[in-house]
């Protein structure tokens, strides 16, 4: 296999590494911890970018399954005293049998519909779990500090989580890579553009569109168990942050929807910007109406975003930056 062949992909691949590789390089915990959070918003916004890219279904509930993933993660590792690697597994196919379970229903809906629904899947969850006394009700649960013992103690489990971040997002890239490639990819995209007459050429659209959902929760459901690992407690407030699920549509927009390299730009970006804005006097506390606007703008004068702007822009950057 020639890796001249796959531009796009080498190019997404070594943005995730070098960034990945300072933190490691340096022995930095804070650098750890900045690069944790990038990493983590890229990933997020590549697998969303799996549906609403693709597809064109906007999810404003996505978070969900970071959220259902946290739980079922941090319980068989609490209750059940189950390994790290098994409670990740755990947590990716509790938000993967969600998402099959949703798309075989909501995902029947088209438009402002869908959307709407995903809100509403994502408040009853926090609710149910909110009310769910084996997760901790309301106060959520916690972790004794002798867990991360078996781990070599805190510290060498947080490079841990990392390491384990870090090969979470560089496998969301791949998944998104070969989707797009591939001819189930196009049937995506073809629903995308019009999904009665993707229909009608073949695609079978619900089996589709249900799929992408479940690959697009399944990635989202394996950093929620890290996460929460990592912070050593979880609660229904954090686990279910609708207002992160809007910042993840801002981040696709911004970097560019549909394509692989575009919710890359767009997380780290996006996550530059939100750090400028959190260490602001003047705007720290209105994060979210900035977002808001952004995506007004983007929407308006650059709906396919940075990446696809420099497409369209340029014929020569088209098999370059996918």
């Amino acid at each position: 296999m020639k890796l001249s062949r796959y531009p796009g992909l080498i190019i997404a691949v070594l943005l995730v590494v070098l960034v990945s590789l300072y933190p490691i390089i340096t022995g930095s915990a804070s650098a750890r911890e900045t690069v944790f959070t990038v990493l983590m918003s890229l990933a997020l916004a590549s697998s969303l970018n799996i549906l609403l890219g693709y597809t064109g279904y906007v999810s404003f509930g996505h978070i969900v399954f970071f959220g259902l993933g946290g739980y079922v993660g941090f319980y068989t590792l609490t209750a059940l005293h189950w390994h790290l690697l098994l409670a990740v597994l755990a947590g990716g196919a509790a938000a993967a049998g969600l998402a099959f379970a949703l798309g075989k229903s909501i995902l029947r809906l088209r438009g402002a519909y869908f959307a709407l629904a995903t809100i509403g899947v994502n408040e009853a969850l926090r609710a149910f779990i909110n009310n769910f006394e084996p997760f901790g009700g309301p106060v959520g649960m916690d972790m004794k500090f002798a867990i991360y013992n078996e781990y070599g103690g805190a510290m060498q489990a947080l490079w841990i989580v990392y390491g384990g971040l870090i090969v979470i997002t560089l496998g969301v890239i791949f998944t998104s890579y070969a989707v797009k490639k591939s001819k189930f990819g196009l049937g995506l995209m073809a629903i995308r553009e019009d999904e009665d007459a993707a229909e009608v050429m073949g695609v079978m659209a619900p089996n589709a569109k249900t799929w992408a959902y479940v690959l697009s929760a399944i990635f989202p459901g394996l950093i929620g168990v890290l996460f929460f690992f990592k912070n050593g407690n979880i609660e229904p407030g954090d686990a279910f942050r609708l207002h992160l699920s809007i910042e993840l549509i801002v981040m696709v927009m911004l970097g560019g929807q549909g394509t692989v390299l575009g919710p890359i730009v767009g997380g780290a970006a996006y996550q530059q910007l939100r750090k400028t804005l959190l260490t602001s006097p003047l705007f720290k506390n209105i994060q979210l109406a900035v977002a808001g606007f952004l995506l007004l703008i983007i929407v308006l004068f650059i709906p396919s975003g940075a990446v696809g702007w420099l497409r369209s822009r340029f014929a020569t950057m088209r098999r370059v930056l996918e």
